[in-house]
Formats: structure tokens, C-alpha cells, sequence
């Protein structure tokens, strides 16, 4: 079976004060997309349908299933009537983190923590990124989130997706994917990196949506240092980032942007930066 196109039209009726017009508009499609690891179905996630096998590598990887996409030893991607299934099959020694990294319900597509077994889970210990990563001048990081843009053709059609993209120095945003989810944007991302055999540690993460915890995690997971976002962190997130020594700039919007933590990777001198 074909995939689903990832957007639909649909019609509507668009009102204002005093008058009516009938208006057709281009929505993103959310199917329900199952991670299956030998034969057991891990997490089902909504998500847009399309580069499923890269959601597939990027979700094993920021989810601890995987710590290398060498050890999905195969991965198919099979369509059904009731949805998508990511059929992957792993390495021997990866059998006890299948056990450990388990989740049984479904992910709405606002939430990246939903059916964690245990809150210990939610609270993992993330990899130490001090020391790591570039530095990147104020005009790349101002013109990170507008650089996406041109990355965006899902969003220009139906403005209802997300996305996550990868900045290298001196090359703006080199890839992105986008998804009805911002994390499984992220994953997307994370796993087209890893089978193109990009390093995380060399460039900035590039997000449409707020820092939230999961994305400082997933950031972490992948080895990424920096976190360039449109909206806001949250407290937790912030206190997650420190630790975990990313670097995080937001409200970025081509006019400038709040440097939360970690200054060390600006080239300029900013002292009051926490």
C-alpha cells in the first residue's frame, strides 16, 4: 500500500463583520505511526506522513532505544488502512534498552511525554555537553528561525506543522523536516542527520515551536549543544539545559534574541547571562 499524502484540502467558509466567502484550504494529514521493535509495539505517535524512516532512526535514537543507528539492524516501513507501522529490528545487544525504553499508549501530537512507565523515565540523566560545540556569531543566530523558513514547504501550504532544522556555521540551515508534532519534527530531523552523517555537535538545532523538556532532552540525546527557538523555554527546560551545558537562545525573530544560558558559545562578549 502507498503512503498517505501528508496534506489534504478542505473546504470552509471564511467570515468577517458583514460578509461570508467560500474558501479551500490545505491542511496537514496526523496519521497514527507505530514503532515496532521485533515484533513488539514500543510507542504509537501521531505524526504527518512523511519521512517516516527518518521519525523511525531519530526516535530510537533521542528515546535511548538505540545509541547508534547501526543497531537498527533493518527497518520497513509499512502502510495500512488504520496507519503507519516502522518495523525495526535490533542488534542482540539492544534487547535489555528495548525492555527499559518501553511505552504502551499513544502520543498526542502536544505532548512528548505521554505513556512513560515511570517518572524515573521522564527524568532521565542526559549526556554532559560541556566543552562541546561551535561558536556561532549574533547575525547566525538572528537569522536562524528566518533561514528556515525556505525549509518550510508543508507549513507554506497548510501553516499548521512545525519544524526543526540543523544550522551549521557559516552555512545557515542544511536540513530540516517537518511534522504536525514539534518532537516528532525533531526526530525526523535527528534521524535524517544520522543517515547522512551529520554531527550534531557541529551546528544548532533550529525550532519553530517553544523549548520544552522533551525537546532539551532529545537535543541532549542527539549531542546537539545549541537550542535556537522562536518562542519561550520553560523553567524546567532551562534548568534542564544548564545542567546538561546547552546553550539556549530564544524569542530568535531576526531582530535579535534572549540568550538564556551558556554564553560561552556567542562570539561577543555578553556578561549577564546567567
Amino acid at each position: 500500500m502507498t503512503m498517505p499524502d501528508p496534506l489534504a484540502a478542505a473546504k470552509a467558509t471564511h467570515v468577517r463583520p458583514g460578509s461570508t466567502q467560500a474558501v479551500r484550504r490545505t491542511l496537514p494529514e496526523e496519521t497514527p505511526v507505530a514503532m515496532v521493535y521485533d515484533g513488539t509495539t514500543l510507542a504509537v505517535m501521531m505524526a504527518t506522513p512523511a519521512h517516516i524512516d527518518d521519525f523511525a532512526v531519530g526516535f530510537s535514537l533521542t528515546e535511548g532505544v538505540v545509541t547508534d543507528q547501526g543497531q537498527i539492524a533493518s527497518c520497513d516501513i509499512v502502510s495500512h488502512d488504520q496507519g503507519i507501522e516502522a518495523r525495526m529490528w535490533l542488534t542482540e545487544d539492544r534487547a535489555e534498552a528495548l525492555s527499559a525504553r518501553r511505552r504502551t499508549l499513544a502520543g498526542p501530537v502536544g505532548c512528548g511525554l505521554c505513556g512513560i512507565d515511570s517518572l524515573a523515565e521522564a527524568a532521565r540523566s542526559l549526556p554532559d555537553l560541556h566543552g562541546r560545540g561551535p561558536v556561532l556569531g549574533v547575525d547566525e543566530i538572528t537569522g536562524a528561525t528566518e533561514s528556515l523558513r525556505d525549509w518550510q514547504p508543508l507549513h507554506d501550504q497548510s501553516h499548521a506543522v512545525h519544524a526543526a532544522g540543523f544550522l551549521l556555521p557559516g552555512h545557515g540551515v542544511v536540513l530540516a523536516r517537518e511534522d504536525v508534532g514539534r518532537h516528532n519534527a525533531l526526530d525526523k530531523l535527528i534521524g535524517a542527520m544520522a543517515r547522512q552523517g551529520l554531527d550534531a555537535g557541529q551546528g544548532a538545532f533550529v525550532l519553530t515551536s517553544r523549548v520544552s523538556v522533551e525537546m532539551v532532552q532529545k537535543c541532549a540525546m542527539a549531542g546537539g549543544a545549541i537550542l535556537i527557538a522562536v518562542s519561550a523555554p520553560t523553567a524546567h527546560a532551562l534548568r534542564l539545559a544548564q545542567g546538561a551545558g546547552i546553550t539556549v537562545a530564544a524569542f530568535a525573530r531576526g531582530e535579535g534574541f534572549d540568550l538564556f544560558c551558556h554564553p560561552e558559545r556567542l562570539k561577543a562578549e555578553v556578561s549577564d547571562v546567567a
